[in-house]
């Protein structure tokens, strides 16, 4: 019995592990956006069986890396530009409501002030991985310090294949950080609103905030649809 667990203990851990460097492959812009996933071709280059990279794959399909249909190879997740204008849309509103309950109950911004800080750094070292990388920690804590965990749930199902998909955008348009300048000051200016308790201000300014990271999105990164 106990080795039978074993077993399945390291099945488990191993689809987990391609499911991690499949993704790393995704992140870094190997495998693009809409790219089909072979799972032949990733299993050789791998040195494992079919099965783990069908199961690595399944992971990645749940959490929104990609989409498999009825009878065909999965893809890398690929959002259009209309895709991608909703999708700031729901996050207007998740993130708004979030910044409203965070200002109101009084949440401690220390580790949201301290992602802001890396942020500049970032963008001064014009390092777009690890600004993108903040970006989404900013997002994810924000929506952690609303207290309401079903709220963070939807976040992070959300933000995680999101900004996978922004940092292959932005790795592929070349532009660095440079479009996010003011961006990062509109952080800062929620961290600010939380710290001083404005509930209502802080949900506007997000909602308005998302308008122009969506603008700045199309602008600099995102390819346009025809």
């Amino acid at each position: 019995m106990s080795a039978h667990l074993h077993e399945n203990k390291s099945k488990d851990l191993r689809k987990h592990e391609m499911a991690e460097r499949l993704l790393s492959e995704i992140v870094g812009g190997v495998l693009s956006p809409g790219e089909n996933i072979s799972e032949r071709i990733w299993a050789h280059k791998y040195g494992v069986a079919q099965a783990s990279i069908r199961e690595a794959i399944n992971i990645l399909e749940r959490d929104g890396f990609v989409t498999k249909e009825s009878g065909r190879s999965a893809r890398v997740v690929n959002l259009s530009e209309e895709d991608v204008f909703q999708l700031y849309q729901v996050r207007a509103a998740l993130e708004g409501m979030a910044g409203y309950l965070a200002a109101s109950s009084g949440a401690d911004v220390s580790d949201l002030q301290n992602i802001v800080e890396a942020m500049r750094i970032a963008s001064q070292a014009h390092d777009s991985k690890a600004l993108t990388d903040c970006d989404l920690r900013f997002h994810l804590e924000l929506c952690r310090l609303s207290g309401n965990g079903h709220l963070l749930g939807y976040a992070q199902k959300l933000l995680r294949p999101f900004f996978a998909f922004v940092r292959m955008r932005v790795s592929v348009s070349g532009q660095g950080t440079s479009a996010w300048g003011q961006d990062v000051e509109a952080h800062q200016r929620i961290v600010d609103l939380i710290r001083e308790g404005e509930a209502e201000l802080t949900e506007h300014y997000v909602k308005r905030s998302m308008t122009r990271f969506a603008s700045t999105a199309r602008m600099n990164w995102l390819p346009h649809d025809k």
